[in-house]
């Protein structure tokens, strides 16, 4: 099984994919029959669509089986809002992640200290998820420290992918119009090991799925 852990686009069926919805295309989808798995949240860019009653719409939604994961949701420097802001919004998509056990897909820029803080000082048992990690292996050593796990797409630092544990490592492909059995490729060279063997994914899948 190919498993994209991120996508923003449809995949072919013989790829199991978490295509990452806004909230516009989460009330289509989980108004109608669409078949897949899915994750929402509240990004640090846009996390002025947060108010109350949206945050209660994404809690009804994780009651969807299709509802796989929270996110992606984090933090980010350069979104206009203020990290405090971005801090509490995250926070509570954490505390959600907990409640519904479900991982959190996490996207995060520059504010890599914050979110090992919070790792740290919270008492958490869901997995975290950096996704699109492009990292040098220094910042993939505190991340896997830390307790998190590492998503590599289509750009990342061939030395974080080495230094990386298969177990702690996704493959995804984002935004990118790169095909997912291209990167995997790309990661299994450098692994050393064959496509079937980076099963990390398959394996949350697998947990995930067996929560339903």
């Amino acid at each position: 099984m190919i498993v994209d852990i991120h996508t923003h686009h449809s995949t072919a069926k013989e790829i199991t994919a978490i295509r990452n919805l806004t909230f516009r295309e989460a009330e289509i989808v989980f108004a109608s029959n669409e078949s897949g798995i899915f994750s929402v949240g509240f990004h640090p860019w846009y996390i002025g669509e947060y108010t109350d009653d949206s945050f209660a719409l994404l809690e009804k939604w994780t009651k969807d089986p299709r509802f796989v994961a929270i996110g992606e949701c984090g933090l980010d420097k350069n979104s206009k809002y203020s990290v405090e802001y971005q801090l509490d919004v995250f926070k509570k998509q954490i505390e959600l992640s907990e409640k519904t056990e479900k991982p959190l897909i996490i996207h995060c820029v520059g504010c890599f200290n914050e979110l090992f803080d919070l790792k740290k000082t919270l008492k958490l048992h869901q997995t975290w998820i950096i996704h699109g990690f492009r990292g040098k292996p220094e910042l993939a050593r505190q991340a896997l420290k830390n307790g998190c796990t590492l998503s590599f797409g289509e750009l990342f630092n061939a030395e974080s992918v080495s230094y990386t544990p298969i177990n702690k490592l996704y493959i995804e492909t984002d935004e990118s119009n790169l095909a997912i059995f291209e990167i995997y490729k790309r990661i299994s060279e450098i692994k050393s090991c064959k496509i079937e063997q980076l099963n990390a994914g398959n394996l949350l899948i697998e947990t995930i799925l067996a929560k339903i």
